[in-house]
């Protein structure tokens, strides 16, 4: 029997046909921008453009004189009067033959194959669902990492942040959990990186196993400004298209940051003047609605479960981006580099990281576990200096003298893989700290 959806991709294509388009010119060429005239009666912001045929551009500011429109690429070569076609409404097609692709942010192929789209077309910048209508997080999820199973759940629907330094182990944190959390689809999003990264990222950290369930989206550091803002934007209208298929998808984004910097660039050629550590305010609503886009769905959706990584120069944790993301996310991952450095993976500072999914996402007796390891790991945190200048006697404070003893298990056990089920790992817990284990 013939698939009923065989001819999807060529119905598709047959729709984004349009017999004609309207034209307009360059009339002044400034720093990072175009003037265009003639598109007034048609275009709207937000909408995409082809300038002399060959290079696509954003309509960023529009007046009675004409449109403000931002090349994706130099403006060297342009000439006045050149002609701007009109093109609309940036948007995508997916469809489930997607899975095991690399993509960019305009849904072309970028691993050589062809890439059919589907009968559904998705705007890049949609709403999220209703707030009223979205149920609440759902069930934890299995990550294959043992500090995850139980100090710092993740549950379905839940959107997390990833903070960390550069070369600290972000990649290959976001690399594991694609290989172990229990998605039907993942999506992600490599925004702003190295190209050598993103083969790298595929072929090693990832794996043909991890790939196999994956679509990624891609937007090298090379890439102007206005792609690698709308690769996150594709990012999550695939992510929506399957959430809206009832899947639960994990998103993996990395990183926020090159988000936020690109949304910089892009405001200043629009004109708007900076703010707070030299950023646009536009640079807030643009994260923050991305990040809002996640989470459950409603009665009749599925839901897209996020870990979005940040990017925190010097470790600073309250920069303008990562302030903004601590406040909207449910829950924040710090890796520190003192603790890459002395070679323990995840290099996961626990009493700087939380999951908002607590207490919920855990029974009483693994809350208190989950609270007696963490007084220990405090315990320990403050006489570190003094146990390394000599200065802790033994028998000063039970806790203190608690927390020496169990702190090389409690350390090795943020690097641990999953010991089992859930409840494996909290036994293990439970093992270390001398709490009572759990059922």
């Amino acid at each position: 029997m013939m698939p009923s959806d065989m001819f999807d991709p060529l119905t598709m294509r047959l729709r984004a046909i349009r017999p004609s388009h309207v034209v307009g010119r360059v009339t002044a060429l400034g720093p990072g921008y175009l003037h265009v005239t003639g598109l007034n009666r048609v275009a709207a912001m937000g909408d995409r453009v082809l300038i002399d045929g060959a290079m696509a551009g954003e309509i960023l500011h529009m007046d009675a004189q004409g449109c403000r429109v931002m090349p994706e690429g130099t403006a060297e070569g342009l000439r006045l009067q050149a002609r701007v076609t009109h093109l609309g409404q940036p948007g995508i097609a997916p469809h489930r033959g997607w899975i095991g692709r690399v993509i960019d942010a305009d849904a072309q192929p970028l691993d050589g194959r062809p890439l059919f789209p589907g009968q559904r077309r998705y705007a890049l910048t949609a709403p999220p669902p209703p707030p009223a209508a979205r149920r609440g997080l759902g069930d934890r999820l299995e990550t294959g990492q043992a500090v995850f199973d139980t100090l710092l759940p993740l549950v379905r629907g839940q959107r997390i942040g990833l903070f960390a330094g550069s070369g600290v182990g972000k990649s290959r944190l976001i690399g594991s959990l694609a290989r172990a959390v229990k998605a039907d689809v993942i999506v992600i999003g490599l925004i702003g990186e190295r190209g050598r990264e993103l083969r790298d990222f595929i072929t090693d950290t990832l794996g043909p196993e991890g790939l196999s369930r994956a679509v990624i989206v891609a937007a090298t550091s090379d890439r102007p400004a206005l792609t690698r803002r709308r690769a996150a934007n594709t990012m999550m209208a695939v992510a929506e298209y399957f959430r809206d298929e009832g899947a639960h998808v994990l998103v993996l984004a990395d990183s926020i940051t090159r988000v936020a910097e690109a949304q910089r660039e892009v405001a200043v050629a629009a004109g708007e003047p900076l703010g707070l550590g030299g950023f646009p305010a536009s640079m807030a609503q643009t994260i923050m609605g991305l990040c809002e886009r996640a989470g459950p769905g409603t009665a009749d959706q599925g839901d897209i479960t996020a870990v979005l990584s940040v990017l925190v120069a010097g470790s600073d944790m309250e920069g303008p981006i990562a302030d903004i993301m601590r406040g909207v996310l449910d829950g924040h991952v710090v890796l520190d580099r003192r603790i890459a450095e002395r070679g323990r993976y995840p290099a996961i500072d626990l009493l700087r990281s939380v999951s908002r999914a607590l207490p919920h996402a855990a029974s009483s007796e693994e809350n208190a576990l989950i609270t007696q390891a963490r007084q220990l790991l405090g315990a320990y945190d403050k006489v570190e200096v003094m146990l390394q200048a000599g200065l802790y006697s033994r028998g000063s404070d039970p806790i203190t003298d608690k927390a020496v003893a169990c702190w090389p298990k409690l350390d090795a056990f943020v690097s641990s893989p999953s010991y089992g089920t859930l409840s494996d790992s909290f036994a293990a817990l439970a093992g270390i700290t001398g709490g009572a284990p759990t059922s």
